[in-house]
């Protein structure tokens, strides 16, 4: 299908949060707050665990690998955020905007993929204790981290390709601070059902498949927790498990209500409410729920401080 010439060269233009008017400067100042903590923490925690040797196991091998993720996904698309609700309405060009959607939805389905593979590290953990060091070996790490990549660099093409096929109408105005599948596919002329399936499908894949591992790794760990005889055992146990679950709840259902639903459901307002749960919210609470209270970062960050200030001293 032929693209429409005005599209290409004038692109489109983000009305993000015009709607809240006076608003605005207190959601500039909120989300800039928020994003400064979300990257200074999770590029803490990379550091952390790239500094000591005793954070240098599959388990935070992975956690590292997913805050590298969410840091990518956010700087594509937090800074046009805040930019648009100081100056107001912001352009981007045809293919910026099919490459913005492109690396979001890459990043996103990856982050899907990373917490897979992390809960399949619990299930060897809790059920094979005595074999995780052999099974989860470091090529083994090394190839579920670029497998979960590259699945998601390959969903994200698909997912473009799918909207970019397609002609757009005379409107070139996105009721969203970011180019996302749904409100660039709202503005696309003619026909879209055939491409709302695509997306569908590609969501599908993406969200149940991952789901699927995710689901019968932790029915095998529920199953050796209850074993445990000791009280105090399944706690422990179900404790190295519950912030990932936390983190697996707010992502996996941001995800699906966004993306496995007919394009009629669409609303401007509780879209964008979701859209800043999983950009915003989302990525400030991998670094604060899954590490910042686990007792081993604890730790290395009050090493790393301890030998900063005696490196001073």
């Amino acid at each position: 299908m032929v693209l429409h010439n005005v599209t290409f060269w004038r692109g489109f233009v983000f009305l993000g949060f015009s709607s809240f008017g006076e608003l605005q400067l207190l959601l500039f100042t909120l989300f800039l707050c928020l994003y400064l903590v979300t990257l200074t923490s999770n590029v803490f925690i990379i550091v952390v665990i790239r500094l000591d040797s005793h954070l240098h196991t599959p388990m935070y091998l992975f956690l590292s690998f997913l805050s590298f993720s969410e840091t990518c996904y956010t700087l594509g698309i937090i800074p046009r955020m805040l930019s648009g609700l100081v100056v107001g309405g912001q352009s981007i060009s045809y293919v910026g905007c099919a490459a913005q959607m492109f690396f979001s939805a890459s990043w996103a389905c990856s982050n899907c993929f990373l917490l897979a593979v992390m809960g399949f590290d619990r299930y060897v953990a809790i059920c094979t204790p005595l074999h995780y060091a052999s099974r989860m070996h470091p090529t083994l790490c090394a190839q579920l981290i670029v497998a979960s990549f590259l699945s998601g660099y390959l969903f994200g093409l698909g997912m473009t390709l799918v909207i970019f096929h397609l002609s757009f109408c005379s409107s070139h105005e996105i009721q969203h601070f970011f180019c996302d599948t749904p409100p660039v596919l709202s503005l696309a002329c003619g026909d879209t059902g055939l491409s709302e399936l695509g997306i569908l499908l590609l969501s599908l894949l993406v969200l149940l498949a991952s789901f699927f591992f995710l689901t019968v790794s932790y029915a095998y760990i529920l199953a050796a927790i209850l074993r445990i005889p000791s009280a105090e055992g399944r706690k422990k146990a179900f404790s190295t498990c519950a912030s990932h679950l936390t983190v697996v709840i707010i992502h996996y259902g941001c995800a699906s209500f966004m993306y496995l639903r007919p394009k009629a459901s669409y609303s401007l307002e509780r879209d964008q409410l979701i859209a800043v749960t999983y950009t915003v919210v989302t990525p400030l609470l991998n670094p604060i729920v899954y590490s910042l209270r686990n007792r081993a970062v604890q730790t290395a960050v009050r090493n790393a401080f301890q030998g900063s200030l005696l490196g001073k001293g």
